[in-house]
Protein backbone atom coordinates (compact mmCIF):
# COMPACT_ATOMS: atom_id res chain seq x y z
CA UNK A 1 0.00 0.00 0.00
CA UNK A 2 0.72 3.49 -0.73
CA UNK A 3 1.49 5.60 2.51
CA UNK A 4 1.81 9.54 2.83
CA UNK A 5 4.57 11.14 4.58
CA UNK A 6 2.66 10.81 7.86
CA UNK A 7 1.89 7.28 7.23
CA UNK A 8 -1.69 7.75 6.31
CA UNK A 9 -3.20 6.05 3.31
CA UNK A 10 -4.22 7.41 0.31
CA UNK A 11 -7.89 7.56 -0.88
CA UNK A 12 -9.04 9.00 -4.38
CA UNK A 13 -12.63 10.92 -4.85
CA UNK A 14 -14.09 10.99 -7.76
CA UNK A 15 -16.87 13.21 -8.89
CA UNK A 16 -17.53 16.19 -10.78
CA UNK A 17 -19.66 18.11 -8.80
CA UNK A 18 -17.15 20.49 -6.68
CA UNK A 19 -19.81 20.37 -3.73
CA UNK A 20 -19.65 16.15 -3.74
CA UNK A 21 -15.81 16.53 -3.69
CA UNK A 22 -15.81 18.86 -0.54
CA UNK A 23 -18.47 16.57 1.10
CA UNK A 24 -16.44 13.27 1.09
CA UNK A 25 -13.07 15.69 1.64
CA UNK A 26 -14.31 16.51 5.09
CA UNK A 27 -15.87 13.49 6.03
CA UNK A 28 -12.19 11.54 5.52
CA UNK A 29 -9.39 14.14 5.81
CA UNK A 30 -8.77 13.53 9.40
CA UNK A 31 -8.04 10.10 8.71
CA UNK A 32 -6.65 9.37 5.47
CA UNK A 33 -4.83 11.49 2.40
CA UNK A 34 -7.44 12.85 0.05
CA UNK A 35 -6.96 13.23 -3.42
CA UNK A 36 -9.90 14.35 -5.34
CA UNK A 37 -10.41 14.70 -9.28
CA UNK A 38 -13.78 16.25 -11.55
CA UNK A 39 -13.28 13.84 -14.30
CA UNK A 40 -12.45 10.20 -15.36
CA UNK A 41 -9.91 11.15 -17.52
CA UNK A 42 -7.94 13.20 -14.18
CA UNK A 43 -8.65 10.53 -12.05
CA UNK A 44 -6.94 8.04 -14.33
CA UNK A 45 -3.94 10.16 -14.57
CA UNK A 46 -3.70 10.11 -10.74
CA UNK A 47 -4.16 6.20 -10.68
CA UNK A 48 -1.80 5.42 -13.02
CA UNK A 49 1.32 7.98 -11.23
CA UNK A 50 3.79 6.86 -9.12
CA UNK A 51 1.82 8.21 -6.33
CA UNK A 52 -0.74 5.54 -6.62
CA UNK A 53 -4.08 5.75 -4.28
CA UNK A 54 -5.02 2.47 -2.12
CA UNK A 55 -8.68 3.26 -2.33
CA UNK A 56 -10.61 4.61 -5.05
CA UNK A 57 -14.66 6.21 -4.63
CA UNK A 58 -15.32 6.59 -8.10
CA UNK A 59 -19.00 8.37 -9.22
CA UNK A 60 -20.66 7.17 -11.92
CA UNK A 61 -22.52 10.08 -13.61
CA UNK A 62 -19.85 12.21 -15.02
CA UNK A 63 -19.79 13.83 -18.59
CA UNK A 64 -17.00 12.82 -21.31
CA UNK A 65 -16.42 9.35 -19.70
CA UNK A 66 -18.64 7.93 -16.78
CA UNK A 67 -17.67 6.08 -13.74
CA UNK A 68 -17.93 2.54 -15.68
CA UNK A 69 -15.41 3.45 -17.99
CA UNK A 70 -13.12 4.80 -15.58
CA UNK A 71 -13.24 1.21 -13.92
CA UNK A 72 -13.22 -0.93 -17.11
CA UNK A 73 -9.80 1.28 -17.81
CA UNK A 74 -8.82 0.73 -14.62
CA UNK A 75 -9.08 -2.82 -14.44
CA UNK A 76 -7.14 -3.22 -17.79
CA UNK A 77 -4.63 -1.67 -16.78
CA UNK A 78 -1.93 -4.28 -15.12
CA UNK A 79 -0.54 -0.79 -12.55
CA UNK A 80 -3.82 -0.07 -11.29
CA UNK A 81 -6.04 -3.23 -11.61
CA UNK A 82 -5.10 -3.78 -7.64
CA UNK A 83 -6.92 -0.79 -6.86
CA UNK A 84 -9.76 -1.13 -4.82
CA UNK A 85 -12.61 0.83 -6.82
CA UNK A 86 -15.57 1.68 -4.66
CA UNK A 87 -18.83 3.53 -6.70
CA UNK A 88 -20.51 6.07 -4.99
CA UNK A 89 -23.82 7.22 -6.56
CA UNK A 90 -26.85 8.51 -6.83
CA UNK A 91 -28.03 5.78 -9.01
CA UNK A 92 -29.42 3.20 -6.89
CA UNK A 93 -30.96 0.64 -9.32
CA UNK A 94 -30.30 -2.68 -9.05
CA UNK A 95 -28.83 -3.32 -12.45
CA UNK A 96 -26.34 -0.72 -11.82
CA UNK A 97 -25.16 -2.07 -8.86
CA UNK A 98 -24.69 -5.32 -10.56
CA UNK A 99 -23.17 -3.96 -13.64
CA UNK A 100 -20.43 -1.84 -11.13
CA UNK A 101 -19.28 -4.94 -9.38
CA UNK A 102 -19.29 -7.51 -12.74
CA UNK A 103 -17.13 -5.01 -13.73
CA UNK A 104 -14.77 -5.41 -10.79
CA UNK A 105 -15.49 -2.91 -7.85
CA UNK A 106 -15.80 -4.08 -4.41
CA UNK A 107 -18.89 -2.29 -3.31
CA UNK A 108 -21.21 0.06 -4.22
CA UNK A 109 -22.93 3.04 -2.32
CA UNK A 110 -25.40 4.81 -2.59
CA UNK A 111 -26.08 8.67 -2.12
CA UNK A 112 -27.21 9.86 -0.20
CA UNK A 113 -24.46 8.70 2.12
CA UNK A 114 -24.32 7.82 5.95
CA UNK A 115 -21.29 8.76 6.88
CA UNK A 116 -20.63 6.43 9.87
CA UNK A 117 -21.22 3.47 6.68
CA UNK A 118 -18.92 5.51 4.49
CA UNK A 119 -15.61 5.33 7.10
CA UNK A 120 -16.21 1.69 7.82
CA UNK A 121 -16.80 0.58 4.44
CA UNK A 122 -13.63 2.96 3.41
CA UNK A 123 -11.71 1.24 6.67
CA UNK A 124 -12.59 -2.55 5.98
CA UNK A 125 -11.34 -2.10 2.33
CA UNK A 126 -8.18 -0.61 3.21
CA UNK A 127 -7.73 -3.43 5.20
CA UNK A 128 -8.48 -6.00 2.81
CA UNK A 129 -6.41 -4.20 0.02
CA UNK A 130 -3.34 -4.30 2.93
CA UNK A 131 -4.01 -8.04 3.56
CA UNK A 132 -4.08 -8.65 -0.11
CA UNK A 133 -1.12 -6.68 -1.18
CA UNK A 134 0.51 -8.29 1.78
CA UNK A 135 -0.16 -12.34 0.58
CA UNK A 136 0.82 -10.50 -2.84
CA UNK A 137 4.19 -9.77 -1.71
CA UNK A 138 4.63 -13.24 0.23
CA UNK A 139 3.75 -15.10 -2.84
CA UNK A 140 6.33 -13.26 -4.60
CA UNK A 141 9.07 -13.64 -2.73
CA UNK A 142 7.99 -17.52 -2.45
CA UNK A 143 7.99 -18.08 -6.40
CA UNK A 144 11.34 -16.08 -6.45
CA UNK A 145 12.54 -18.54 -3.44
CA UNK A 146 11.40 -21.31 -5.67
CA UNK A 147 13.12 -20.21 -8.52
CA UNK A 148 16.42 -19.65 -7.02
CA UNK A 149 16.09 -22.87 -5.17
CA UNK A 150 15.30 -24.61 -8.71
CA UNK A 151 18.29 -22.44 -10.59
CA UNK A 152 20.65 -24.42 -7.20
CA UNK A 153 19.75 -27.83 -7.70
CA UNK A 154 19.62 -27.95 -11.04
CA UNK A 155 23.09 -26.56 -10.87
CA UNK A 156 24.27 -29.35 -8.55
CA UNK A 157 22.85 -31.55 -11.03
CA UNK A 158 24.53 -30.56 -13.92
CA UNK A 159 27.95 -30.39 -11.49
CA UNK A 160 27.29 -34.02 -10.66
CA UNK A 161 26.81 -35.04 -14.40
CA UNK A 162 29.98 -32.90 -15.30
CA UNK A 163 31.69 -34.34 -12.82
CA UNK A 164 31.44 -38.39 -13.64
CA UNK A 165 31.64 -37.29 -17.11
CA UNK A 166 35.22 -35.92 -16.78
CA UNK A 167 36.18 -39.14 -15.26
CA UNK A 168 35.36 -40.80 -18.52
CA UNK A 169 37.49 -37.96 -20.58
CA UNK A 170 40.58 -38.54 -18.70
CA UNK A 171 40.61 -42.03 -19.30
CA UNK A 172 40.64 -41.70 -23.82
CA UNK A 173 41.83 -38.38 -25.54
CA UNK A 174 39.42 -39.04 -27.86
CA UNK A 175 36.37 -38.87 -25.31
CA UNK A 176 35.55 -35.39 -24.67
CA UNK A 177 34.55 -33.98 -28.37
CA UNK A 178 32.50 -37.41 -28.40
CA UNK A 179 30.74 -36.53 -25.51
CA UNK A 180 30.21 -33.13 -26.83
CA UNK A 181 28.70 -34.50 -30.27
CA UNK A 182 26.69 -37.32 -29.21
CA UNK A 183 25.18 -34.92 -26.63
CA UNK A 184 23.64 -32.46 -29.48
CA UNK A 185 22.88 -35.83 -31.70
CA UNK A 186 20.64 -36.52 -29.16
CA UNK A 187 18.79 -33.52 -28.32
CA UNK A 188 18.27 -33.26 -32.27
CA UNK A 189 16.90 -36.52 -32.40
CA UNK A 190 14.98 -35.77 -29.28
CA UNK A 191 13.95 -32.44 -30.45
CA UNK A 192 12.41 -34.54 -34.03
CA UNK A 193 10.48 -36.99 -31.77
CA UNK A 194 8.84 -34.23 -29.78
CA UNK A 195 6.99 -32.98 -32.93
CA UNK A 196 5.83 -37.02 -33.73
CA UNK A 197 2.61 -37.47 -32.44
CA UNK A 198 3.38 -41.12 -31.07
CA UNK A 199 6.00 -39.48 -28.54
CA UNK A 200 5.24 -35.66 -28.37
CA UNK A 201 3.78 -36.63 -24.89
CA UNK A 202 6.79 -38.52 -23.70
CA UNK A 203 9.88 -35.77 -25.49
CA UNK A 204 8.64 -32.61 -23.27
CA UNK A 205 11.25 -29.72 -23.11
CA UNK A 206 12.77 -30.82 -19.88
CA UNK A 207 12.88 -34.22 -21.39
CA UNK A 208 14.65 -33.48 -24.27
CA UNK A 209 17.14 -30.79 -21.93
CA UNK A 210 17.74 -33.85 -19.52
CA UNK A 211 18.65 -36.62 -22.19
CA UNK A 212 20.57 -33.93 -23.65
CA UNK A 213 22.48 -33.59 -20.36
CA UNK A 214 22.26 -37.37 -19.55
CA UNK A 215 23.90 -38.51 -22.61
CA UNK A 216 27.16 -37.22 -21.21
CA UNK A 217 27.65 -40.32 -19.23
CA UNK A 218 26.89 -43.05 -21.81
CA UNK A 219 30.27 -43.81 -21.63
CA UNK A 220 31.20 -43.35 -17.75
CA UNK A 221 31.46 -47.43 -17.33
CA UNK A 222 34.74 -47.52 -19.22
CA UNK A 223 36.57 -45.61 -16.30
CA UNK A 224 36.28 -49.40 -15.06
CA UNK A 225 38.01 -51.20 -18.01
CA UNK A 226 41.52 -51.88 -18.12
CA UNK A 227 44.17 -49.08 -20.00
CA UNK A 228 45.32 -52.35 -21.85
CA UNK A 229 41.90 -52.81 -23.26
CA UNK A 230 40.73 -49.06 -23.27
CA UNK A 231 43.53 -47.87 -25.10
CA UNK A 232 44.61 -50.51 -27.45
CA UNK A 233 46.04 -48.80 -30.60
CA UNK A 234 43.64 -51.45 -32.12
CA UNK A 235 40.88 -54.01 -32.77
CA UNK A 236 40.13 -55.96 -30.04
CA UNK A 237 40.48 -59.95 -29.32
CA UNK A 238 37.00 -61.62 -28.54
CA UNK A 239 37.88 -61.68 -25.28
CA UNK A 240 39.05 -58.12 -25.00
CA UNK A 241 35.94 -57.27 -26.60
CA UNK A 242 33.97 -59.16 -23.64
CA UNK A 243 35.74 -57.26 -21.11
CA UNK A 244 34.84 -53.89 -23.23
CA UNK A 245 31.21 -55.00 -23.12
CA UNK A 246 30.79 -54.82 -19.42
CA UNK A 247 31.35 -50.92 -19.81
CA UNK A 248 27.43 -50.70 -20.04
CA UNK A 249 26.90 -52.80 -16.75
CA UNK A 250 30.13 -50.88 -14.59
CA UNK A 251 28.62 -47.32 -15.88
CA UNK A 252 24.59 -47.92 -14.74
CA UNK A 253 26.01 -49.82 -11.47
CA UNK A 254 28.04 -46.64 -10.58
CA UNK A 255 25.14 -44.14 -12.06
CA UNK A 256 22.64 -46.31 -9.52
CA UNK A 257 25.28 -45.77 -6.46
CA UNK A 258 25.63 -42.15 -7.10
CA UNK A 259 21.33 -42.14 -6.87
CA UNK A 260 21.23 -44.19 -3.70
CA UNK A 261 23.63 -41.85 -1.85
CA UNK A 262 21.35 -38.67 -3.50
CA UNK A 263 18.26 -39.96 -3.14
CA UNK A 264 17.07 -44.09 -1.93
CA UNK A 265 14.69 -43.76 -5.27
CA UNK A 266 14.25 -44.45 -8.93
CA UNK A 267 12.68 -40.95 -9.76
CA UNK A 268 16.02 -39.05 -9.74
CA UNK A 269 17.83 -36.69 -12.48
CA UNK A 270 20.19 -39.89 -12.78
CA UNK A 271 17.41 -42.29 -14.12
CA UNK A 272 18.09 -41.10 -18.05
CA UNK A 273 21.67 -41.46 -17.72
CA UNK A 274 21.15 -44.80 -16.05
CA UNK A 275 19.59 -46.15 -18.97
CA UNK A 276 21.32 -45.06 -21.51
CA UNK A 277 24.58 -46.51 -19.75
CA UNK A 278 22.89 -49.53 -19.68
CA UNK A 279 21.09 -50.19 -23.06
CA UNK A 280 22.60 -48.08 -25.77
CA UNK A 281 24.60 -51.12 -27.14
CA UNK A 282 21.02 -53.09 -26.84
CA UNK A 283 19.49 -53.84 -30.56
CA UNK A 284 16.15 -53.42 -31.66
CA UNK A 285 16.45 -57.41 -33.33
CA UNK A 286 17.50 -58.62 -29.51
CA UNK A 287 21.27 -58.96 -30.80
CA UNK A 288 23.08 -56.50 -28.59
CA UNK A 289 24.34 -56.29 -25.09
CA UNK A 290 24.15 -56.60 -22.38
CA UNK A 291 20.91 -58.25 -21.99
CA UNK A 292 20.12 -58.97 -24.97
CA UNK A 293 16.81 -56.62 -25.15
CA UNK A 294 14.36 -56.33 -28.25
CA UNK A 295 12.00 -53.63 -29.24
CA UNK A 296 10.32 -51.43 -27.27
CA UNK A 297 11.94 -52.92 -24.30
CA UNK A 298 14.98 -51.31 -24.56
CA UNK A 299 14.13 -48.03 -23.21
CA UNK A 300 13.50 -44.69 -25.42
CA UNK A 301 16.60 -43.17 -24.28
CA UNK A 302 18.71 -45.75 -25.62
CA UNK A 303 17.65 -46.46 -28.24
CA UNK A 304 18.13 -42.76 -29.13
CA UNK A 305 21.83 -42.80 -27.87
CA UNK A 306 22.44 -46.16 -30.08
CA UNK A 307 21.69 -43.82 -32.87
CA UNK A 308 23.86 -40.73 -31.90
CA UNK A 309 26.56 -42.95 -30.61
CA UNK A 310 26.58 -45.15 -34.16
CA UNK A 311 26.68 -41.94 -36.15
CA UNK A 312 29.63 -40.59 -34.13
CA UNK A 313 31.95 -43.37 -34.14
CA UNK A 314 31.08 -44.32 -37.99
CA UNK A 315 31.94 -40.81 -39.21
CA UNK A 316 34.89 -40.87 -36.80
CA UNK A 317 38.62 -41.83 -37.39
CA UNK A 318 39.97 -44.72 -35.60
CA UNK A 319 43.16 -46.65 -35.52
CA UNK A 320 41.55 -49.51 -36.99
CA UNK A 321 39.34 -47.64 -39.36
CA UNK A 322 38.89 -44.33 -41.72
CA UNK A 323 36.15 -41.81 -40.89
CA UNK A 324 32.64 -42.64 -42.81
CA UNK A 325 31.73 -40.19 -44.94
CA UNK A 326 28.29 -38.41 -43.92
CA UNK A 327 26.26 -40.33 -46.36
CA UNK A 328 27.93 -43.63 -46.04
CA UNK A 329 26.83 -43.26 -42.28
CA UNK A 330 23.34 -42.35 -43.02
CA UNK A 331 23.34 -45.07 -45.31
CA UNK A 332 24.86 -47.61 -43.06
CA UNK A 333 22.28 -46.52 -40.23
CA UNK A 334 19.20 -46.57 -42.70
CA UNK A 335 20.15 -50.03 -43.58
CA UNK A 336 20.17 -50.88 -39.79
CA UNK A 337 16.21 -50.09 -39.82
CA UNK A 338 13.87 -52.80 -37.58
CA UNK A 339 17.22 -54.99 -36.90
CA UNK A 340 19.90 -52.74 -34.95
CA UNK A 341 17.69 -49.56 -34.62
CA UNK A 342 13.97 -48.61 -33.66
CA UNK A 343 12.13 -47.65 -37.10
CA UNK A 344 10.61 -44.67 -35.85
CA UNK A 345 13.97 -43.10 -34.60
CA UNK A 346 16.06 -43.95 -38.04
CA UNK A 347 12.81 -42.13 -39.98
CA UNK A 348 13.34 -39.59 -37.34
CA UNK A 349 17.47 -39.45 -37.66
CA UNK A 350 16.66 -39.12 -41.71
CA UNK A 351 14.95 -35.82 -41.35
CA UNK A 352 17.33 -34.38 -39.54
CA UNK A 353 20.84 -36.12 -40.34
CA UNK A 354 21.66 -33.09 -41.97
CA UNK A 355 21.51 -31.41 -38.46
CA UNK A 356 24.11 -34.16 -37.32
CA UNK A 357 26.80 -33.60 -40.08
CA UNK A 358 26.78 -29.67 -38.87
CA UNK A 359 27.33 -31.43 -35.09
CA UNK A 360 29.84 -33.48 -36.43
CA UNK A 361 31.61 -30.50 -38.14
CA UNK A 362 30.73 -28.01 -35.35
CA UNK A 363 32.74 -30.46 -32.26
CA UNK A 364 35.53 -32.13 -34.63
CA UNK A 365 38.78 -33.90 -33.28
Amino acid sequence: MTLAEDGRRTVLVVDDTPDNLSLMSGLLKDTYRVRVANSGERALAIASSASRPDLILLDIMMPVMDGYEVCRRLKADPNCRDIPVVFLTARTDQIDEQLGLELGAVDYITKPISPPIVIARVRNHLQLKQANDALRGQNAFLEEEIERRTRDVRAIKDAAIVAMATLAETRDNETGNHIRRTQHYVRALAEELAGDPKFAEIMEADTVDLLYRSAALHDIGKVGIPDSILLKPGRLTDEEFATMKTHTTLGYEAIRSAERSINNSDITFLRFAREIALSHHERWDGKGYPHGLAGEAIPLSGRIMAISDVYDALTSKRVYKPAYPHDAAVAEIEGGRGTQFDPDLVDAFLKVSDGFLEISQSFKD
